[in-house]
């Protein structure tokens, strides 16, 4: 199975494809941490990204579209994966449309109050860690006593930014897949152990 994940940023995309990549034992490939682990070690990409992730845009198109056609070509690729963030836009998924054949896109919905709710309440450490304040009210991390921080493209203004570039650009894919007939909805409002239910449900009744 190749896979596509989409919804709006704080959808739950990351978390669940963890999941079904586990269960179905696929690589998950996410643009993200390849983006993320480029700002850290301050490559000239990395640098570059970082500009636009801070200010709620979408990095740009030939840049994240020779990332994934590089992985995708990797061997462990050749029997399924799952890429989450990517496509983004109309042009990417046609890019992709060209190296790799998508057999499902998985579109988890969540209303955007939540999703506001969800990213702008994460805090992180730099141990890794990771906290939400609706069940950790504390400013340390647990974990090694650090200083609990908020991410620049975690703040509500940053999270709006993307929502909008998201219903821009992004959200179109919905239409673009359903008329390639690949299209399969999940609410993303369920709790965590629902939504993988409901996605592993439709992956194995229409494999």
């Amino acid at each position: 199975m190749y896979l596509v994940f989409l919804g709006a940023p704080g959808a739950g995309k990351g978390t669940q494809a963890t999941r079904v990549c586990e269960k179905y034992n696929i690589p998950h490939i996410s643009t993200g941490d390849i983006l993320r682990a480029n700002i850290k070690q301050g490559t000239p990409l990395g640098v570059e990204a970082k500009k636009f992730i801070d200010k709620g845009l979408l990095v740009p198109d030939e840049v994240v579209i020779g990332l994934v056609k590089e992985r995708l070509g990797e061997e462990d690729c050749k029997k399924g994966f799952l890429l989450d963030g990517f496509p983004r836009t109309l042009e990417q998924a046609e890019a992709l449309g060209k190296f790799a054949k998508i057999t499902h896109a998985i579109n988890i919905q969540v209303d955007e109050d939540l999703v506001v709710k969800r990213i702008a309440g994460r805090r992180m450490c730099k141990c890794g860690e990771s906290y939400h304040i609706s069940w950790y009210d504390k400013d340390a991390c647990q974990k090694c006593g650090e200083k609990l921080y908020q991410r620049d493209d975690d703040k509500e203004e940053t999270v709006k930014s993307r929502l909008e570039v998201y219903k821009k650009q992004t959200a179109p894919l919905i239409e673009y897949y359903k008329q390639s007939g690949v299209l399969y909805d999940v609410d993303g409002a369920q709790e965590m152990n629902k939504v993988f239910e409901d996605i592993v449900r439709i992956l194995d009744d229409n494999d």
